[in-house]
């Protein structure tokens, strides 16, 4: 299972998904973890750059690139959450605390 989840520096979830500076792409598989890759995706900065549908799109094509079946946010809005159901991912809100833990208890008997 490939996870996308937002990340501050200290490794604490990032409470603003589309706003995020930084996100985590990790692979659990027989619930461990196995890739744990940050990126400096700077959604903090682009988030009111062009149209809410540009903004979308980068999310999107970011997401599709590094495979990602799930993400783990503390919130995000509504047409984000449709996007993402759109596209098959599932969302996973209400994420608070250290990113590896809500990593873990999202993974939690799902992983392939």
């Amino acid at each position: 299972m490939i996870i996308c989840v937002p990340v501050t520096p200290a490794g604490e979830i990032d409470p603003r998904w589309g706003r995020a500076a930084r996100v985590a792409v990790v692979e659990v598989r027989d619930g461990t973890l196995v890739r744990w890759e940050e990126h400096d995706v700077g959604w903090d900065q682009l988030h009111d750059v062009g149209s809410e549908g540009g903004h979308h799109a980068r999310v999107a094509r970011f997401l599709q690139a590094h495979l990602v079946e799930v993400v783990v946010a503390h919130h995000m809005g509504e047409p984000m959450a449709q996007m993402l159901g759109k596209m098959g991912i599932d969302v996973r809100l209400g994420a608070v605390g250290d990113a590896g833990r809500a990593v873990h208890l999202a993974s939690a008997g799902r992983d392939r």
